[in-house]
């Protein structure tokens, strides 16, 4: 019984030491950003990889969803209903905009760009360059934390705005072809239905997932120990700690953003 009640007690002071360690790294993230100089080379090196090199990611899998979507809501319910999938486009539509594509959007993302954040910088770290880099007096955070965390909120919500737009083109496909719904019905339902405040929720929320997803992934990289090993360790926390962050935040963003009436 004392065995458990010391574990339990080790994984919690481990747990509060973490999350404390990790909200030191991110307000010194924030803070190198106004640090001068900058590396603008750095910045747009990221945007390609963290934007540009997304694009199929979030593009094929939000086209999909928008397709299963249709094809799903729209069988049962007319079945149950006829004449009800004529609200199709704006049930695809609201879905997308405020949950599907910066969720699921961002939990790709988190796999493709926060495991390749962790990995190159626990490359770095179990490699000493690091070190070469405080011993250069260049701050670790300014050179590899800040470009990463910048590109990530910058072009992960242009990400999901395509994701949005291609998954609602693939629900309007699966409405026209399964249950003869006009493409200009379906957009006049999408319109009543959504309006600027959702996009803007839907949008501010990918912000908050980019941020996430940046920051675990270079957190973790710093931490990693133990050569190859500690850096496939650290890539696979990154993603999975990532992933659960995105979950978790959804809710209590999606809350806020209800008491502030968007």
């Amino acid at each position: 019984m004392m065995r458990v009640f010391l574990r339990l007690g080790e994984g919690t002071l481990n747990l509060l030491e973490t999350i404390g360690a990790f909200s030191i790294f991110s307000m010194q993230t924030i803070k190198w950003i106004f640090a001068t100089p900058f590396d603008f080379r750095s910045l747009l090196s990221q945007l390609n990889e963290v934007g540009v090199k997304s694009i199929p990611v979030g593009v094929v899998s939000s086209f999909f969803v928008g397709m299963v979507m249709g094809l799903q809501f729209g069988g049962p319910l007319e079945k149950y209903m006829e004449g009800i999938t004529s609200f199709l486009g704006g049930g695809i539509s609201l879905a997308m905009v405020r949950e599907l594509a910066p969720v699921l959007t961002s939990i790709l993302l988190a796999g493709r760009v926060g495991s390749a954040m962790a990995a190159e910088v626990g490359t770095m770290k179990v490699t000493e360059q690091i070190d070469a880099l405080t011993t250069l007096a260049t701050n670790p955070i300014h050179y590899l934390s800040v470009p990463r965390f910048l590109a990530a909120i910058m072009t992960i919500p242009m990400v999901v705005t395509l994701a949005i737009l291609v998954g609602t083109f693939g629900g309007a496909i699966i409405s026209l072809l399964m249950f003869n719904i006009p493409l200009n019905q379906y957009l006049e339902s999408a319109q009543s239905y959504v309006d600027l405040t959702d996009l803007l929720s839907g949008i501010s929320k990918s912000i908050f997932f980019g941020a996430e997803i940046s920051l675990m992934a270079t957190f973790m990289g710093f931490r990693a120990t133990g050569g190859a090993k500690g850096v496939g360790n650290a890539t696979v926390s990154a993603v999975v700690n990532s992933i659960m962050m995105i979950i978790v935040s959804d809710y209590f963003i999606s809350y806020l953003f209800q008491l502030a009436g968007l």
